[in-house]
């Protein structure tokens, strides 16, 4: 049989499936995440051939991560219609500022104490999962532009998901460098702060800004013949992602940050503008067709034995990240604030691990050598799969509580 032509037939599958199963399953406590990884175990279990492997593959595995983490990243900056603005993000910040440090912290800890690895992989697994991730959250983020969805728990965690994946590359850097140099911090200290802290986090800050109001303004502000915005064309989301993306990895900054700020930037260009719509439309179909096909690979792993190598503790480390972690600081980050225990509760515990979590782990394996790479491999895919479980079966019921409580004190309509 060709294979030409049965890639042909899979493709046009997927592509179906991308579009019908988000409303065929909105209805359970099931998520779409979980039919991929699940249709990859079977398909590639059956199958003869070669099973995908990001050890045997490490650059294919870092591209295919990298870009749809950066298309998710843009659909979460369309999709907010809270201005960027200090008092607006308040809880934003403490995750920020207070969680992602204390979830490195606590898994790097926990790595070194528990699962045996060395410190430059105990802070490299803390940096891959301390982020939430934009592309497998987005049961628990906002609605598309102008649709009013956007409580405080749906805001919070979808401005945590877009902001985070740029913050904590420089702990990823930090684990390269005592990879490569070692632990005394006389060999990486300084070179670390003034470039994998200071400078890449303004350059990916600005160019990110300067990107998206320059593009914002060419879309909505030129004259009127000359304005993108008359187009109609959702692609041109795509094209301000890697453009974005591409200008700021060529100056050396953080592309992760720049792709999120841009989008914000454009955003703030001409908020209510109906033209939002058809790029996070667009950005939105891209990244749920690239992450199909990316959980469809992974399912494919886990059948030609991704988990292979994880010992009793390994598992145990898991559980920890997930339900120790990550919850507790996140609640620690939260404390002080007006918000329900509810909310605060939810907040912390729908701290989603996926795709961003593959590509730093891709991404610092490709640069460095790591001890262990098959067990960083083997605890970081248990922890997505347990998460993708985990969160999919739950996040569905839990939103809906929270919208009907918060419909019982007035703050949601009736129709909500």
């Amino acid at each position: 049989m060709d294979p030409y032509i049965l890639l042909l037939t899979g493709t046009g599958v997927l592509v179906l499936l991308v579009a019908w199963l988000p409303m065929a399953l909105r209805e359970l406590p099931l998520s779409l995440p979980m039919f991929c990884v699940a249709f990859g175990y079977v398909a590639f279990s059956l199958s003869t051939g070669d099973t995908p492997n990001p050890l045997r593959y490490p650059n294919v595995a870092e591209r295919l991560t990298e870009t749809v983490v950066i298309v998710a990243l843009t659909g979460a900056g369309l999709k907010l219609d809270r201005p960027f603005h200090w008092g607006n993000w308040a809880l934003t910040w403490r995750l920020l500022i207070v969680a992602m440090p204390l979830s490195i912290l606590g898994i790097a800890l926990i790595g070194h104490a528990l699962l045996g690895l060395g410190v430059a992989a105990a802070v490299l697994l803390g940096a891959a999962l301390a982020p939430t991730d934009p592309v497998l959250a987005a049961d628990v983020q906002v609605g598309p532009p102008h649709s009013g969805e956007e409580d405080e728990v749906r805001f919070t965690l979808t401005a945590e998901a877009g902001l985070n994946d740029g913050l904590s590359f420089p702990f990823v850097n930090l684990a390269v460098a005592l990879a490569l140099v070692g632990t005394a911090p006389a060999d990486w200290l300084e070179d670390w702060l003034a470039r994998d802290v200071v400078w890449k986090l303004s350059i990916g800050l600005a160019l990110g800004w300067a990107i998206g109001w320059g593009l914002g303004w060419l879309t909505f502000h030129m004259p009127n013949r000359a304005r993108l915005s008359r187009t109609g064309d959702g692609f041109v989301a795509l094209g301000a992602t890697f453009l974005t993306y591409g200008a700021t990895e060529l100056a050396h900054g953080y592309g992760f940050l720049a792709v999120f700020i841009a989008a914000l930037a454009m955003r703030a260009a001409e908020r209510h503008h109906n033209y939002h719509d058809r790029l996070h439309d667009f950005a939105e179909q891209t990244e749920r067709l690239l992450m199909m096909v990316l959980l469809v690979l992974f399912g494919g792993a886990l059948a030609g034995g991704l988990l292979a190598p994880l010992r009793w503790w390994d598992v145990a480390g898991v559980l920890l990240f997930l339900f120790v972690v990550r919850p507790a600081a996140g609640l620690v980050s939260l404390l002080g604030t007006t918000r329900p225990l509810a909310e605060r509760a939810a907040i912390s515990f729908f701290g989603i691990r996926g795709l961003g979590s593959f590509y730093y782990l891709a991404y610092a394996l490709n640069a460095a050598p790591f001890q262990g790479a098959e067990g960083l491999w083997a605890v970081l895919g248990l922890t997505v799969l347990v998460s993708i479980t985990l969160h999919g079966v739950t996040v569905t019921p839990a939103m809906r509580w929270l919208d009907r409580r918060r419909r019982r004190q007035g703050v949601l309509p009736l129709e909500a």
